[in-house]
């Protein structure tokens, strides 16, 4: 079989478009490195914090924690019994803060009892020296939609 030059023009060809061409494929590569290097700095602009970890554990209501609670009006009540003022609560939380182990107080506060009214509280088991201090509070609703 006699070959003519035609015929290996032909076959040379073929060889050379079955090879993958794969420049494209790189400079498009290239140009997406490019485009996310320039735009996740600017996307992700934060002030340095180091946020609180949330750890959903249910509190474990033990007989022994005192539940001091704070109505919208400043009342502060000791479990269920109405204390008249800070002295008369400091002196219930020196008997309490004796005990080994000692209790925590939950504190419960209505959400439109003034910050002070609670800020009274903690700084009297601070002084106290009462060691846990917790605040009860309600979880946001879940809606429906989920969002």
């Amino acid at each position: 079989m006699a070959m003519t030059v035609g015929q290996g023009i032909e076959e040379g060809e073929q060889e050379v478009m079955a090879a993958i061409n794969t420049t494209p494929l790189v400079d498009v590569m290239l140009v997406l490195l490019i485009i996310f290097l320039i735009t996740i700095p600017v996307v992700v602009q934060n002030v340095p914090l180091e946020l609180p970890k949330e750890r959903n554990v249910p509190t474990q209501t033990k007989p022994e924690n005192i539940v001091i609670s704070v109505n919208k009006d400043g009342d502060v009540f000791w479990n269920m019994e109405y204390m008249k003022d800070s002295r008369a609560l400091f002196n219930k939380l020196k008997v309490v803060a004796v005990q080994v182990p000692q209790p925590e107080i939950h504190i419960r506060g209505d959400s439109e009892a003034r910050y002070e009214s609670v800020g009274r509280v903690v700084a009297t088991c601070q002084r106290a020296a009462i060691l846990k201090i917790g605040f009860i509070t309600e979880p946001p609703p879940r809606s429906l939609a989920g969002g």
